[in-house]
């Protein structure tokens, strides 16, 4: 994994297609776009890539984070990407400029994971704070944050009807949240 790229598999036949080299540290997040035709890269040197899917040429990068990224994932429209890094923050980026939009601050520690909710209005994070947080799409406002685990949150997911949110954490537990209001509805352990 130390060699810094990310490299694109046939699902098929299991054949690489090539190798998408650009990256200045190692790479830990890759996400196709919904229709498939881009990827999005996040490495620990704190740059998002994004590449043609086809091709395997970097379109653009994205730079702005003062620490790893952990995730880079597309909104469900493909219309905008979400970063999430050490650096404390997720940052949200026009798909077609490049362009930072803005920034979702408040997290206490560094943000492991992001997500957006089915229906794209919503994302979600995840903190070593042993928080996430769920925010507004459209002006970067703070929503709630769901409280409950003991130790650092390393993931956050919707469900494919938006209505829950699941958080993973190194407390060895997993947490089903109310989407809409935050309450805590399950403890997996």
């Amino acid at each position: 994994w130390d060699d810094q790229t990310a490299k694109v598999w046939d699902a098929n036949t299991g054949q690489e297609l090539f190798t998408l080299t650009g990256h200045k540290n190692y790479v830990f997040s890759a996400a196709y776009s919904p229709g498939g035709e881009q990827i999005i890269t996040g490495d620990l040197a704190a740059t998002a890539k994004v590449w043609d899917a086809k091709t395997g040429q970097e379109l653009f990068t994205l730079i702005g984070h003062d620490d790893w990224i952990y995730s880079a994932v597309y909104s469900p429209d493909g219309q905008r990407i979400v970063t999430a890094s050490e650096d404390k923050t997720a940052k949200v980026w026009d798909v077609q400029t490049g362009q930072e939009l803005f920034t979702l601050t408040g997290h206490g520690s560094g943000v492991t994971s992001a997500a957006y909710s089915p229906d794209g209005q919503r994302i979600v994070t995840a903190s070593e704070d042993k928080t996430a947080k769920v925010w507004d799409v459209e002006t970067g406002r703070e929503l709630m944050t769901l409280t409950g685990h003991e130790d650092g949150v390393n993931s956050a997911a919707y469900s494919p009807d938006g209505r829950r949110i699941v958080t993973a954490s190194v407390d060895g537990t997993a947490k089903v949240w109310d989407a809409n209001v935050g309450t805590e509805l399950l403890t997996l352990t």
